[in-house]
């Protein structure tokens, strides 16, 4: 990103809790509610377009506070 991160929100859904590692994709469960993020960066993996995020959930949670979500789609 040539000018920094960009803050953002995005919808949680109850599958998100359980996010590890990869590349997030919405698969199931209920809207929980809002939650904003900061985008750092982008990248391909496996093929698949993603944003990578900072989360404010601390460095236990996801890729040690990051995770990735599929970029240029709309899940809503």
């Amino acid at each position: 990103m040539t000018n920094g991160p960009v803050e953002a929100s995005f919808t949680v859904y109850e599958d998100f809790y359980i996010y590890k590692k990869g590349v997030y994709q919405y698969t199931a469960g209920e809207v929980l509610g809002g939650h904003a993020i900061k985008i750092i960066g982008w990248g391909t993996e496996h093929g698949t377009d993603y944003w990578l995020i900072a989360n404010s959930w601390g460095a236990d949670w996801g890729e040690n506070g990051f995770f990735k979500i599929r970029r240029g789609v709309n899940e809503s």
